[in-house]
């Protein structure tokens, strides 16, 4: 279990990210679609798992925004923005926004925030995910985690990318 916290307050999670030089554990998520999603979706190449509580917040939205701009400079990468939202939800926030390179996924129907590490646990918050980056490799190779300290702050896209 790790400790964040919001706007000062504390706030804990189900457990820890993946360590950096293991394997990325296996995941299902919901595509907008309803289709079930895994980490096998993508291999061969790069992650960027840009983890949110919710889609319908500022700072959730802003890294989203964020990570669009830079995604479409990224070779052979993609970039997935997980959060609790509802798939539709998703979708409609990205065509809203015109965000095209960034691909939405879902924690509905899945056990991902647990696996994972960033299921907050207490709070009037609990059952959304902790704001986190996980970086996998093409060879699925955790590459780099950041758990944001403070669930209102942005994480910190230099670090994250420069891990690519």
């Amino acid at each position: 279990m790790a400790t964040i916290k919001f706007q000062g307050n504390p706030l804990h999670t189900s457990g820890e990210l993946p360590a950096v030089g293991g394997k990325a554990p296996d995941f299902i998520l919901v595509n907008g679609k309803l289709a079930d999603v895994t980490l096998a979706t993508y291999t061969g190449k790069k992650k960027v798992l840009n983890i949110v509580p919710s889609l319908d917040t500022p700072t959730c939205a802003m890294s989203t925004r964020k990570f669009n701009e830079k995604a479409s400079k990224l070779d052979n990468t993609v970039v997935l923005v997980i959060s609790a939202d509802l798939p539709f939800a998703q979708c409609r926030f990205c065509e809203a926004e015109g965000l095209k390179d960034v691909i939405p996924l879902s924690t509905f129907r899945s056990s991902f925030a647990d696996d994972y590490g960033v299921k907050l646990t207490d709070t009037f918050l609990a059952g959304l995910t902790a704001r986190a980056i996980v970086i996998i490799g093409e060879d699925d190779t955790v590459l780099y985690t950041q758990l944001v300290d403070e669930l209102a702050n942005e994480p910190d896209y230099d670090s994250a990318l420069a891990a690519l």
